[in-house]
Protein backbone atom coordinates (compact mmCIF):
# COMPACT_ATOMS: atom_id res chain seq x y z
CA UNK A 1 0.00 0.00 0.00
CA UNK A 2 1.28 2.90 -1.42
CA UNK A 3 -0.17 5.80 1.34
CA UNK A 4 -2.39 4.69 4.12
CA UNK A 5 -5.00 7.51 4.07
CA UNK A 6 -7.50 8.37 1.51
CA UNK A 7 -10.24 11.05 0.92
CA UNK A 8 -13.81 10.73 1.78
CA UNK A 9 -16.70 13.07 1.01
CA UNK A 10 -18.67 14.07 3.79
CA UNK A 11 -22.49 13.48 3.59
CA UNK A 12 -23.22 16.93 4.85
CA UNK A 13 -20.17 19.37 5.32
CA UNK A 14 -20.58 21.66 8.67
CA UNK A 15 -22.32 25.09 8.18
CA UNK A 16 -20.38 26.44 10.74
CA UNK A 17 -17.18 24.95 9.28
CA UNK A 18 -17.91 26.94 6.03
CA UNK A 19 -18.87 29.90 7.80
CA UNK A 20 -15.27 29.87 9.53
CA UNK A 21 -13.19 29.15 6.57
CA UNK A 22 -12.34 32.42 5.57
CA UNK A 23 -11.54 33.44 9.05
CA UNK A 24 -9.14 30.44 9.37
CA UNK A 25 -7.47 30.64 6.20
CA UNK A 26 -6.45 34.31 6.79
CA UNK A 27 -4.75 33.15 9.84
CA UNK A 28 -3.08 30.64 8.16
CA UNK A 29 -1.93 33.62 5.84
CA UNK A 30 -0.76 35.83 8.72
CA UNK A 31 1.48 32.48 9.87
CA UNK A 32 2.81 31.83 6.80
CA UNK A 33 3.35 35.21 6.28
CA UNK A 34 5.27 35.84 9.17
CA UNK A 35 7.65 32.58 8.57
CA UNK A 36 8.42 34.42 5.02
CA UNK A 37 9.60 37.43 6.43
CA UNK A 38 12.02 35.45 8.81
CA UNK A 39 13.52 33.73 6.03
CA UNK A 40 14.12 37.07 4.37
CA UNK A 41 15.79 38.27 7.40
CA UNK A 42 13.12 40.72 8.54
CA UNK A 43 11.90 41.21 11.77
CA UNK A 44 8.94 39.38 11.51
CA UNK A 45 6.87 41.73 13.92
CA UNK A 46 8.11 45.06 12.14
CA UNK A 47 7.00 43.61 8.79
CA UNK A 48 3.42 42.43 9.59
CA UNK A 49 3.24 46.00 11.36
CA UNK A 50 4.42 47.77 8.40
CA UNK A 51 2.51 45.57 6.13
CA UNK A 52 -0.98 45.56 8.02
CA UNK A 53 -0.78 48.52 10.68
CA UNK A 54 0.77 51.84 9.01
CA UNK A 55 -1.70 51.44 6.23
CA UNK A 56 -4.29 51.73 8.12
CA UNK A 57 -2.61 54.27 10.38
CA UNK A 58 -4.42 57.60 8.93
CA UNK A 59 -7.01 59.01 7.02
CA UNK A 60 -4.97 59.30 3.51
CA UNK A 61 -4.11 55.09 4.66
CA UNK A 62 -8.06 54.72 4.95
CA UNK A 63 -9.38 56.50 1.96
CA UNK A 64 -6.92 54.26 -0.12
CA UNK A 65 -7.99 51.12 0.84
CA UNK A 66 -11.64 52.46 0.33
CA UNK A 67 -10.54 53.52 -3.00
CA UNK A 68 -8.94 50.38 -4.05
CA UNK A 69 -11.49 47.56 -2.43
CA UNK A 70 -14.62 50.06 -4.38
CA UNK A 71 -13.78 47.91 -8.16
CA UNK A 72 -12.46 44.85 -6.41
CA UNK A 73 -16.02 45.12 -4.94
CA UNK A 74 -18.21 46.02 -7.80
CA UNK A 75 -15.94 43.63 -10.02
CA UNK A 76 -16.45 40.80 -7.59
CA UNK A 77 -20.33 41.42 -7.08
CA UNK A 78 -20.44 40.66 -11.16
CA UNK A 79 -18.71 37.15 -10.87
CA UNK A 80 -20.43 35.96 -8.00
CA UNK A 81 -23.48 35.74 -9.82
CA UNK A 82 -22.26 33.83 -12.28
CA UNK A 83 -20.32 31.51 -10.20
CA UNK A 84 -23.50 30.67 -8.48
CA UNK A 85 -24.73 29.59 -11.97
CA UNK A 86 -21.53 27.72 -12.16
CA UNK A 87 -21.00 29.91 -15.40
CA UNK A 88 -17.42 30.74 -14.63
CA UNK A 89 -15.70 34.16 -16.70
CA UNK A 90 -12.12 34.77 -15.53
CA UNK A 91 -12.00 37.78 -17.81
CA UNK A 92 -13.38 40.36 -16.06
CA UNK A 93 -9.99 42.04 -16.46
CA UNK A 94 -9.89 42.07 -20.71
CA UNK A 95 -13.91 43.57 -19.61
CA UNK A 96 -12.74 46.07 -17.04
CA UNK A 97 -10.35 47.17 -19.40
CA UNK A 98 -12.76 47.41 -22.25
CA UNK A 99 -14.56 49.32 -20.08
CA UNK A 100 -11.92 51.80 -19.55
CA UNK A 101 -11.33 51.71 -23.11
CA UNK A 102 -14.70 53.01 -24.19
CA UNK A 103 -15.07 55.58 -21.23
CA UNK A 104 -12.06 57.04 -22.54
CA UNK A 105 -12.55 57.28 -25.80
CA UNK A 106 -15.98 59.06 -24.80
CA UNK A 107 -14.08 61.52 -22.63
CA UNK A 108 -10.84 62.21 -25.45
CA UNK A 109 -13.47 62.44 -28.35
CA UNK A 110 -15.61 65.13 -26.58
CA UNK A 111 -12.75 66.75 -25.70
CA UNK A 112 -14.05 70.57 -25.19
CA UNK A 113 -17.56 70.46 -25.98
CA UNK A 114 -18.36 68.41 -22.73
CA UNK A 115 -20.61 69.28 -20.14
CA UNK A 116 -22.68 67.76 -17.46
CA UNK A 117 -23.87 64.41 -19.46
CA UNK A 118 -20.68 63.00 -20.26
CA UNK A 119 -20.00 61.62 -17.26
CA UNK A 120 -23.18 59.31 -17.33
CA UNK A 121 -22.51 58.66 -21.00
CA UNK A 122 -18.98 57.27 -19.39
CA UNK A 123 -20.94 55.39 -17.02
CA UNK A 124 -23.29 53.50 -19.74
CA UNK A 125 -19.77 53.35 -22.38
CA UNK A 126 -18.36 51.63 -19.57
CA UNK A 127 -21.39 49.21 -18.91
CA UNK A 128 -21.61 48.74 -22.86
CA UNK A 129 -17.87 47.56 -23.54
CA UNK A 130 -17.54 45.75 -20.39
CA UNK A 131 -20.80 43.69 -21.35
CA UNK A 132 -19.81 42.89 -25.09
CA UNK A 133 -16.74 42.01 -24.15
CA UNK A 134 -18.58 39.35 -22.03
CA UNK A 135 -20.74 38.63 -24.65
CA UNK A 136 -18.50 37.02 -26.81
CA UNK A 137 -17.19 34.02 -24.47
CA UNK A 138 -21.31 34.63 -24.12
CA UNK A 139 -22.22 34.01 -27.69
CA UNK A 140 -19.52 31.15 -27.74
CA UNK A 141 -20.77 29.22 -24.45
CA UNK A 142 -24.49 29.36 -26.01
CA UNK A 143 -24.45 28.63 -29.54
CA UNK A 144 -21.04 26.12 -29.68
CA UNK A 145 -20.83 24.93 -25.82
CA UNK A 146 -17.18 26.35 -26.04
CA UNK A 147 -15.56 26.96 -22.73
CA UNK A 148 -16.05 30.24 -21.28
CA UNK A 149 -12.71 29.91 -18.92
CA UNK A 150 -10.77 29.91 -21.81
CA UNK A 151 -12.36 32.25 -24.32
CA UNK A 152 -12.97 35.23 -21.23
CA UNK A 153 -9.50 34.34 -20.56
CA UNK A 154 -7.68 35.02 -23.47
CA UNK A 155 -9.84 38.04 -24.70
CA UNK A 156 -8.65 39.76 -21.39
CA UNK A 157 -4.79 39.82 -23.38
CA UNK A 158 -6.77 41.23 -26.98
CA UNK A 159 -8.26 43.75 -24.38
CA UNK A 160 -4.49 45.15 -22.90
CA UNK A 161 -2.82 44.48 -26.52
CA UNK A 162 -5.90 47.08 -27.85
CA UNK A 163 -5.17 49.39 -24.79
CA UNK A 164 -1.59 49.51 -25.67
CA UNK A 165 -1.95 50.26 -29.13
CA UNK A 166 -4.62 53.16 -28.92
CA UNK A 167 -2.39 54.72 -25.94
CA UNK A 168 0.90 54.14 -28.22
CA UNK A 169 -0.99 55.54 -31.11
CA UNK A 170 -4.28 57.21 -32.00
CA UNK A 171 -5.01 58.53 -28.46
CA UNK A 172 -1.80 59.17 -27.31
CA UNK A 173 -1.21 62.92 -25.51
CA UNK A 174 1.17 64.72 -28.01
CA UNK A 175 2.42 66.49 -24.86
CA UNK A 176 3.26 62.99 -23.31
CA UNK A 177 6.71 63.42 -24.42
CA UNK A 178 6.11 59.78 -26.42
CA UNK A 179 5.08 57.91 -23.18
CA UNK A 180 1.71 55.32 -23.81
CA UNK A 181 -0.98 57.46 -22.08
CA UNK A 182 -3.94 59.58 -23.19
CA UNK A 183 -4.27 63.61 -22.53
CA UNK A 184 -5.98 63.76 -19.46
CA UNK A 185 -9.84 64.20 -19.44
CA UNK A 186 -11.86 67.49 -18.74
CA UNK A 187 -13.09 68.32 -15.48
CA UNK A 188 -16.55 67.38 -17.14
CA UNK A 189 -15.41 63.70 -17.47
CA UNK A 190 -14.40 63.21 -13.82
CA UNK A 191 -15.61 61.99 -10.58
CA UNK A 192 -15.85 64.67 -8.00
CA UNK A 193 -13.15 64.59 -5.20
CA UNK A 194 -14.92 64.13 -2.26
CA UNK A 195 -12.41 66.89 -0.78
CA UNK A 196 -11.38 68.87 -3.57
CA UNK A 197 -15.06 69.27 -5.08
CA UNK A 198 -17.56 68.69 -2.60
CA UNK A 199 -15.39 69.90 0.32
CA UNK A 200 -15.46 67.45 3.36
CA UNK A 201 -12.75 69.03 5.01
CA UNK A 202 -11.90 65.08 7.08
CA UNK A 203 -10.85 63.79 3.80
CA UNK A 204 -8.44 66.66 2.88
CA UNK A 205 -5.45 65.44 1.30
CA UNK A 206 -6.60 62.03 0.15
CA UNK A 207 -7.52 61.05 -3.64
CA UNK A 208 -11.05 59.60 -2.55
CA UNK A 209 -13.91 60.36 -5.03
CA UNK A 210 -17.41 60.02 -5.96
CA UNK A 211 -17.00 56.59 -7.61
CA UNK A 212 -17.05 54.46 -4.66
CA UNK A 213 -21.03 55.10 -4.64
CA UNK A 214 -21.61 52.81 -7.77
CA UNK A 215 -19.92 50.46 -5.52
CA UNK A 216 -22.32 51.27 -2.71
CA UNK A 217 -25.08 51.35 -4.89
CA UNK A 218 -24.42 48.25 -6.67
CA UNK A 219 -24.24 45.96 -3.45
CA UNK A 220 -27.38 46.03 -2.30
CA UNK A 221 -28.60 45.80 -5.73
CA UNK A 222 -26.93 43.02 -6.55
CA UNK A 223 -28.32 41.03 -3.30
CA UNK A 224 -31.76 41.81 -4.11
CA UNK A 225 -30.93 40.31 -7.56
CA UNK A 226 -29.99 37.39 -5.89
CA UNK A 227 -32.35 36.83 -3.44
CA UNK A 228 -35.38 38.36 -4.40
CA UNK A 229 -35.42 38.57 -7.82
CA UNK A 230 -36.79 35.08 -10.07
CA UNK A 231 -33.79 35.69 -12.65
CA UNK A 232 -31.50 35.46 -9.45
CA UNK A 233 -33.40 32.38 -8.29
CA UNK A 234 -33.43 30.58 -11.61
CA UNK A 235 -29.33 30.95 -11.89
CA UNK A 236 -29.08 29.47 -8.38
CA UNK A 237 -31.28 26.55 -9.01
CA UNK A 238 -28.79 26.04 -12.12
CA UNK A 239 -25.79 26.20 -10.38
CA UNK A 240 -26.75 23.64 -7.31
CA UNK A 241 -28.83 21.64 -9.32
CA UNK A 242 -29.10 21.38 -13.20
CA UNK A 243 -31.22 18.37 -13.84
CA UNK A 244 -33.72 20.15 -11.58
CA UNK A 245 -33.18 23.52 -13.48
CA UNK A 246 -34.00 21.70 -16.95
CA UNK A 247 -36.70 19.58 -15.42
CA UNK A 248 -38.26 23.35 -14.51
CA UNK A 249 -38.32 24.45 -17.70
CA UNK A 250 -35.09 27.04 -16.76
CA UNK A 251 -32.91 28.15 -19.65
CA UNK A 252 -29.37 27.27 -20.08
CA UNK A 253 -28.95 30.13 -22.43
CA UNK A 254 -30.45 32.82 -20.62
CA UNK A 255 -28.41 32.04 -17.35
CA UNK A 256 -25.05 31.75 -19.47
CA UNK A 257 -26.26 35.22 -21.18
CA UNK A 258 -27.40 36.76 -17.89
CA UNK A 259 -24.76 35.63 -15.61
CA UNK A 260 -21.73 36.99 -18.18
CA UNK A 261 -23.61 40.42 -18.87
CA UNK A 262 -23.90 41.24 -15.23
CA UNK A 263 -20.51 40.79 -14.48
CA UNK A 264 -18.79 42.10 -17.75
CA UNK A 265 -21.26 45.07 -17.17
CA UNK A 266 -20.04 45.83 -13.37
CA UNK A 267 -16.53 45.31 -14.70
CA UNK A 268 -16.74 47.86 -17.70
CA UNK A 269 -18.09 49.82 -14.54
CA UNK A 270 -15.12 49.42 -12.44
CA UNK A 271 -13.07 50.41 -15.34
CA UNK A 272 -15.03 53.24 -15.90
CA UNK A 273 -14.69 54.57 -12.34
CA UNK A 274 -10.59 53.78 -12.28
CA UNK A 275 -10.13 55.91 -15.57
CA UNK A 276 -12.60 58.74 -14.32
CA UNK A 277 -11.54 58.48 -11.24
CA UNK A 278 -8.00 58.50 -9.51
CA UNK A 279 -6.24 57.91 -12.85
CA UNK A 280 -8.41 60.57 -14.54
CA UNK A 281 -6.64 59.28 -18.07
CA UNK A 282 -5.77 56.11 -20.25
CA UNK A 283 -2.67 54.51 -19.90
CA UNK A 284 -0.80 51.46 -20.95
CA UNK A 285 -0.92 48.73 -17.94
CA UNK A 286 -3.26 51.36 -15.94
CA UNK A 287 -4.85 48.28 -14.13
CA UNK A 288 -2.49 46.48 -10.99
CA UNK A 289 -5.17 43.52 -11.72
CA UNK A 290 -8.21 44.05 -10.08
CA UNK A 291 -9.91 41.62 -12.39
CA UNK A 292 -7.69 38.90 -11.26
CA UNK A 293 -7.53 39.31 -7.72
CA UNK A 294 -11.70 39.99 -7.83
CA UNK A 295 -11.68 36.07 -8.28
CA UNK A 296 -10.16 35.84 -4.89
CA UNK A 297 -12.34 38.06 -3.80
CA UNK A 298 -15.55 36.24 -4.74
CA UNK A 299 -14.38 33.13 -3.19
CA UNK A 300 -12.57 34.20 0.06
CA UNK A 301 -16.49 36.17 0.06
CA UNK A 302 -17.98 32.46 -0.12
CA UNK A 303 -19.94 34.10 -3.47
CA UNK A 304 -21.97 36.65 -0.57
CA UNK A 305 -22.50 40.29 -1.30
CA UNK A 306 -21.30 40.83 2.51
CA UNK A 307 -18.66 38.28 2.10
CA UNK A 308 -17.69 40.43 -0.76
CA UNK A 309 -17.59 43.61 0.88
CA UNK A 310 -15.26 42.20 3.88
CA UNK A 311 -13.05 40.12 1.75
CA UNK A 312 -12.24 43.41 -1.11
CA UNK A 313 -11.21 45.31 1.87
CA UNK A 314 -8.84 42.74 3.12
CA UNK A 315 -7.49 42.76 -0.48
CA UNK A 316 -7.15 46.49 -1.01
CA UNK A 317 -5.11 46.10 2.51
CA UNK A 318 -2.82 43.85 0.81
CA UNK A 319 -2.27 45.77 -2.04
CA UNK A 320 -1.30 49.08 0.53
CA UNK A 321 0.81 46.64 2.21
CA UNK A 322 2.81 45.50 -0.78
CA UNK A 323 3.33 48.97 -1.52
CA UNK A 324 4.20 49.59 2.37
CA UNK A 325 7.20 47.11 3.13
CA UNK A 326 8.20 48.90 -0.48
CA UNK A 327 9.10 52.05 0.98
CA UNK A 328 9.57 51.01 4.26
CA UNK A 329 11.69 47.76 4.34
CA UNK A 330 12.89 48.63 0.74
CA UNK A 331 11.04 44.44 -0.11
CA UNK A 332 9.59 43.87 -3.11
CA UNK A 333 6.13 45.44 -4.20
CA UNK A 334 5.25 41.74 -5.09
CA UNK A 335 4.83 40.38 -1.59
CA UNK A 336 0.99 41.60 -2.06
CA UNK A 337 0.53 39.13 -4.72
CA UNK A 338 2.54 36.29 -2.86
CA UNK A 339 -0.06 37.47 0.12
CA UNK A 340 -2.74 37.23 -1.76
CA UNK A 341 -1.58 33.46 -3.46
CA UNK A 342 -1.65 32.62 -0.18
CA UNK A 343 -4.83 33.53 0.62
CA UNK A 344 -6.00 31.74 -2.16
CA UNK A 345 -4.11 28.57 -1.39
CA UNK A 346 -4.96 28.41 2.38
CA UNK A 347 -8.66 28.98 1.94
CA UNK A 348 -8.74 25.94 -0.97
CA UNK A 349 -7.07 23.80 1.71
CA UNK A 350 -9.13 24.60 4.15
CA UNK A 351 -12.50 23.91 1.59
CA UNK A 352 -11.14 20.50 1.18
CA UNK A 353 -11.33 19.69 4.71
CA UNK A 354 -14.51 21.33 5.33
CA UNK A 355 -16.12 18.56 1.96
CA UNK A 356 -13.54 15.76 3.17
CA UNK A 357 -12.45 14.06 5.71
CA UNK A 358 -9.06 11.66 5.88
CA UNK A 359 -10.01 8.09 6.67
CA UNK A 360 -6.88 4.85 7.08
CA UNK A 361 -7.30 2.68 4.18
CA UNK A 362 -8.88 -0.71 5.60
CA UNK A 363 -6.42 -3.38 3.92
CA UNK A 364 -8.69 -6.09 2.17
CA UNK A 365 -8.43 -9.88 3.53
CA UNK A 366 -8.72 -12.72 1.29
CA UNK A 367 -10.00 -16.01 1.90
CA UNK A 368 -7.47 -18.80 1.60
Amino acid sequence: MIFPYRLEARPTPSRAMQLAVPVVAAVATLVIGFLIFSLVGQDPLRAMHAFFIEPLSSVNGWSELVLKASPLCLIGLGLAVGYRANVWNIGAEGQMLLGGIVAGGIAIHVGDASGWWTLPLMMAGGVIGGMVWAGIPALLKSRFSTNEILTSLMLTYVAAQLLIYLVSGPWRDPEGMNFPISAMFGDDALFPRLYGDWHWAWLKGTRINASVFLTAIAIPCVWLFMRKSFAGFRMNVGGLAPLAARYAGFSDKKTIWTSLLLSGGLAGLAGMGEVAGPIGQLQAGWSPGYGFTAIIVVFVGRLHPVGIVLASLLMALLYLGGEAVQTSLQLPQALAGVFQGLLLFCLLGCDLFVNYRIKRRTPAHHAA
